[in-house]
């Protein structure tokens, strides 16, 4: 579980996140929504520990990101894997390589063990046997499958997915959507996914944080964003026409 308690954040004059409460539950894909310039992307850089808040704390369980020593930090961090928007794979590295690259970085395991991670990941994404592949050349689904196999390599216990479906078809972000819901009910991890395609709302939104501008606005889940009345939501699901369409033959 990841708690983010009363996060403020301002940038000079300008406050981007007013006053933040919203528990991101264990087992569940917990996404974080809402239209550009709601908040959303500084929300994620301050729960992963890359911006710090102006106010306010982030709870990993029982540790407190934001007070937490450099020993706690390091432990944290290896139980934290990161899916990101432009997959952020190394070009001049292996496939294998790539997913290795965190066990590199944070384990002293064997080059044996190792490799026997990578190969487990792999399979678990339906990837088997590219390991000595490029990033080029393999298309940009399968690409995004190895960002998450590399993501899992490390076990752990929260998983931050951003834009996970950024520039890909509707049949692939079904596929990474169905992907990431799988492996966080497998190994019930905390997932936190930021987000504005509505199809991955409405397939894997099992808790939903809609911010408007700088606000939680709603949260729910994805069989109560159609009955509700919530004025904020109606206009950001309103711009899928998909959407309207079933929001009007529900009613």
């Amino acid at each position: 579980m990841i708690r983010a308690e009363k996060i403020f954040k301002n940038f000079g004059d300008q406050t981007v996140l007013d006053g933040i409460d919203f528990v991101f539950e264990e087992g569940k894909t917990n996404l974080v929504i809402g239209k550009s310039g709601s908040g959303k992307t500084v929300l994620l850089k301050i729960l992963v520990g890359l911006f710090q808040p102006t106010s306010g704390n982030v709870w990993y369980d029982n540790i407190n990101l934001i007070s937490a020593d450099k020993q706690k930090l390091r432990s944290l961090r290896m139980q934290v894997g990161m899916l990101f928007q432009g997959n952020a794979l190394f070009d001049s590295m292996t496939i294998e390589e790539n997913i290795r690259f965190p066990l590199d970085m944070f384990t002293t395991d064997t080059l044996k063990v190792k490799r026997d991670r990578v190969n487990y990941c792999l399979e678990r994404v339906s990837l088997p046997g590219i390991n000595n592949k490029f990033p080029s050349e393999i298309s940009g689904g399968m690409q995004k499958r190895v960002g998450i196999a590399r993501a899992i390599v490390l076990n752990p216990k929260y998983l931050f997915c951003d834009e996970p479906n950024s520039g890909l078809d509707p049949q692939t972000s079904i596929t990474i959507d169905e992907l990431i819901l799988d492996i966080t009910k497998d190994n019930k991890i905390t997932t936190v996914i930021n987000t504005h395609d509505m199809n991955s709302v409405m397939e894997i939104g099992e808790n939903i944080c809609l911010l408007d501008k700088g606000k939680l606005a709603w949260q729910g889940s994805k069989d109560e964003v159609l009955s509700s009345e919530n004025e904020v939501l109606h206009d950001f699901i309103f711009a899928s026409p998909f959407l309207q369409k079933l929001i009007e033959n529900a009613k």
